[in-house]
């Protein structure tokens, strides 16, 4: 079996985006939602091309505008947390080429993503070197101000 590239992950959509209906009342609690979007990678990858420099974005923030663009209850975390690392993945696979700016895209609360490429680390060079302030809080690095900064889609 070949292994995929990231851009070739990237691309694939498969029979995505769909909204699905949730019927376990358990996912139905855990969620708050009853219809849920599951959109494709590359929608994550444009997003995260958007936020301009100087700015930042939340994964949440995507999932939400990821809800609303499908009038969907909420967006699927676990697929959105998988296809925003495989766009960060195909940027650094392209070499520069069409670069997506994943590293503008924090998780919640304003924390750093370890599994971008060159982990956390990488991430708060690129960021510093942009202007954000970035401390540690026991193994959380988050950028300070986060919210200041957000882009709006």
């Amino acid at each position: 079996m070949i292994k995929k590239s990231f851009n070739e992950k990237l691309a694939f959509s498969g029979d995505l985006p769909k909204v699905v209906t949730l019927t376990s009342p358990r996912l139905i609690e855990r969620y708050k939602a009853e219809t849920m979007a599951i959109v494709p990678a590359r929608e994550y990858d444009s997003l995260m091309k958007k936020v301009s420099k100087g700015r930042l974005s939340t994964i949440d923030r995507m999932m939400t505008y990821m809800a609303r663009k499908y009038k969907a209850d909420c967006a699927c975390p676990m697929t959105a947390g998988m296809f925003v690392n495989i766009a960060a993945a195909a940027s650094e696979e392209r070499g520069g080429k069409n670069e997506t700016p994943y590293w503008r895209t924090l998780k919640k609360d304003g924390q750093l993503n370890e599994k971008y490429p060159g982990g956390i680390e990488r991430q708060k060079v690129r960021l510093e070197k942009e202007g954000h302030t970035i401390i540690q809080k026991g193994k959380r690095c988050l950028v300070v101000d986060y919210e200041k900064k957000i882009e709006n889609f």
